[in-house]
């Protein structure tokens, strides 16, 4: 690393993702766990990467429990933070703007980048319109791809992103290999490795894959894995079915998922402390689900501990 700002020994932040306030009949307790933890080991941030809450009156007091944190907060949109009623037509994608999100969250844009402690962390929004998608657009625009090669240009300091799609697998950000390419380019051009890692959530999932020397770690759900109607169960009682009935099609986890990154930018080294949790309930598998096609090893009720090692 060389140039910008001089880096501290470490820089430590909670992430959180997919905690679905909109679908969890107790969202509100699992958010609140984790920004009580949070208040006691006082990262330098937290940050939440989507599919939390839509704009909504009902969800304001869900909004206080994240403001109550006293560091800084930072937002990343997800496709599911603009729901609209689907029963109101095919159409009927969304509810709300992005903007709309956005002002309710307090969010200066929908993408955008600060320093923390010599290191740089860039926020993209997977959200731009894209005619071939249905129903949910996940693509980085031409402006929002022009934008980021021109941060990553200014920047001569570590740097990582946050997406809630990611770009590393079938599913994600729809120009995914577009998007690394241009990392790729910013770390060829800086002789080195200037973009560490990108983060994201979406598929409530558990691991880390490098890809020609970027790490992206997948932060799994907060709350639970989606399984769909064919593996309906009543998790909870008929009353909480009554009145959030999408929790019957997922398999929720017990506690919430969060973790603590601790990035120690002298030595190299990215270190995820996860929590562990276990099914609400059956499992996908005593349900009858594949192993094979759910990818078992990826679907936890838990954020594994990781601790890699990185060069800048």
């Amino acid at each position: 690393m060389s140039g910008g700002e001089s880096p501290s020994a470490k820089v430590r932040f909670g992430i959180v993702s997919d905690v679905h306030k909109d679908v969890m009949h107790d969202a509100d307790d699992r958010l609140t766990r984790f920004i009580d933890h949070m208040q006691e080991t006082k990262p330098d941030f937290i940050l939440q990467l989507g599919d939390f809450c839509t704009p909504i009156p009902q969800n304001l007091e869900f909004l206080a429990i994240w403001n109550s944190f006293s560091g800084p907060r930072y937002h990343v949109i997800g496709n599911h933070d603009m729901d609209g009623d689907r029963e109101k037509g095919p159409d009927k994608k969304y509810d709300f703007t992005r903007e709309q999100t956005m002002a309710f969250w307090g969010m200066p844009a929908p993408y955008y980048a600060f320093d923390q402690g010599g290191a740089h962390f860039v926020i993209l929004d997977g959200n731009d319109p894209s005619p071939d998608q249905e129903p949910y657009y996940q693509f980085l625009g031409d402006e929002q791809l022009a934008w980021l090669e021109r941060d990553l240009e200014a920047t001569t300091l570590p740097t990582f992103l946050f997406c809630h799609q990611g770009l590393e697998r079938s599913g994600g950000v729809a120009n995914q290999e577009e998007a690394r390419r241009l990392l790729e380019e910013a770390n060829r051009k800086a002789g080195g490795h200037k973009v560490i890692a990108c983060f994201s959530g979406h598929h409530h999932r558990d691991y880390l894959r490098p890809i020609l020397g970027i790490l992206h770690a997948k932060i799994n759900s907060m709350s639970y894995y989606f399984l769909g109607s064919r593996f309906a169960h009543v998790r909870y009682n008929e009353n909480v079915d009554r009145k959030y009935p999408t929790i019957k099609h997922t398999a929720p986890y017990r506690d919430p998922l969060y973790a603590v990154v601790t990035i120690d930018l002298r030595r190299g080294i990215l270190e995820i402390a996860g929590t562990c949790s276990r099914f609400v309930g059956p499992s996908p598998w005593e349900l009858g689900a594949s192993r094979e096609e759910l990818d078992a090893p990826s679907l936890l009720p838990k954020i594994s501990d990781r601790r890699v090692p990185f060069a800048c």
